[in-house]
């Protein structure tokens, strides 16, 4: 299995390491134990940027700290998949399809006022929300208190595992 993830700093309010958050994307969707080459894109961007795609997207005004995009289309069987039965292309589970899993775009100003807010690191939250975004793209959301207390626990897990290692796994 290949997770391949494309992170680009497209803003120029702070900087941002894209190797370091693209390695903790790789490490929140090995863990997730996903199946097959999976594809994923990480975008930093600007406020003007985000609250474009905020509006557009949720029809809400002003930018936020992040938004996921997941593909909702399932990937298409590669090979022969109508003969599964036989040998040759289509069989061989290595002939499955990459999975474009989504976009999580990211907003590095909101986030540092959020950090300011919570008394937590720009870093701290800069993970947060990477691993907030791809759980989004993973299908988790937050619209019950159930729901939303299961996301935060395992945000706490893998945040604790890949991001603070010394932290609680």
């Amino acid at each position: 299995m290949a997770i391949d993830v494309y992170a680009a700093d497209e803003q120029a309010d702070r900087a941002v390491d894209l190797d370091r958050w693209a390695a903790l994307a790789r490490d929140v969707l090995t863990d997730r134990r996903l199946r097959g080459d999976v594809e994923v894109s990480l975008l930093f961007v600007a406020e003007d940027a985000i609250a474009a795609l905020n509006e557009q997207f949720l029809g809400r005004s002003g930018p936020t700290d992040v938004l996921a995009f997941p593909i909702e289309d399932e990937p298409v069987p590669g090979g022969r998949s109508p003969d599964t039965g036989g040998s040759g292309p289509g069989t061989d589970p290595s002939d499955e399809p990459t999975m474009l899993l989504g976009d999580v775009v990211i907003c590095p100003a909101v986030a540092a006022r959020n950090a300011a807010d919570h008394e937590v690191t720009v870093d701290d939250e800069l993970a947060l929300l990477v691993v907030h975004g791809l759980l989004h793209l993973l299908g988790m959301d937050h619209e019950t208190s159930r729901e939303a207390e299961e996301m935060e626990a395992l945000e706490r897990r893998l945040l604790g595992r890949y991001h603070r290692r010394d932290g609680p796994s």
